[in-house]
């Protein structure tokens, strides 16, 4: 199933690079035919110009991992995201996004490889994520649809809650990157849907188990709408 997330979002992304770049194209030879090109230019990266303010809403599929005697297992919750989004010409922008779930999830001892976490108990944690993202935004209008390609890094918190047992609250830096569409049904409002992937190292939550030292994956399906400035 992650392959598969992962391979849609590259198509995307190249979909999106090759309709900007034919785009691109057809507009530097029709200017060349055209004494106001220069003016026509800078039209066109007016029109391409936006600030907005998004709202989303998702769900978020989580890879377990498992390593040094640790199964740890997130579970899958919903989700929503804030973001804000400056468009400043084709293929130049930047955002700030903000998210929060739910991030309950079990440690127990890894099968057949547990060594001294063997007589530990499963230990099941409530816990909540919340991550800040810094992105670059390559996106490009055509009409009311505007597809985009995001990739950024930001860093991805996760508070466990009480326990019978010592629990941490983890900070990790996390590598970000997506891809989705706008489509503007009015002047100032559109909808916004995209996906997005967290790659990040799995939080050591519980002082019973070690931190499984594997690379995880939050994977995001998600849609909303979006304020135009």
């Amino acid at each position: 199933m992650q392959m598969k997330w992962m391979q849609a979002v590259v198509a995307l992304m190249a979909i999106a690079a090759w309709s900007g770049a034919a785009a691109q194209d057809q507009s530097s030879t029709t200017a060349q035919g055209q004494p106001n090109s220069a003016s026509h230019a800078r039209e066109q990266a007016a029109s391409d110009s936006q600030f907005d303010l998004g709202v989303n809403f998702y769900e978020v599929f989580n890879d377990a991992t498992s390593g040094l005697g640790t199964q740890q297992t997130p579970k899958n919750e919903a989700g929503g995201m804030i973001e804000a989004r400056y468009i400043m010409r084709p293929y130049v922008g930047v955002e700030m996004t903000y998210s929060y779930n739910s991030a309950d999830q079990s440690f127990a001892p890894k099968p057949g490889a547990c060594g001294f976490t063997c007589a530990n108990p499963v230990t099941n944690l409530t816990a909540k994520a919340s991550e800040i993202g810094f992105d670059y935004v390559a996106s490009k209008r055509f009409g009311s649809f505007r597809p985009f390609a995001v990739g950024g890094v930001g860093f991805f918190i996760t508070a466990p809650g009480k326990s019978t047992y010592e629990v941490n609250t983890v900070v990790r830096p996390v590598i970000i990157y997506g891809g989705g569409a706008d489509w503007a049904f009015l002047p100032h409002l559109g909808v916004r849907g995209q996906f997005r992937d967290n790659l990040y190292k799995a939080p050591n939550l519980s002082a019973l188990y070690p931190a499984t030292g594997q690379y995880t994956h939050s994977m995001e399906p998600m849609g909303g709408v979006y304020f135009a400035f």
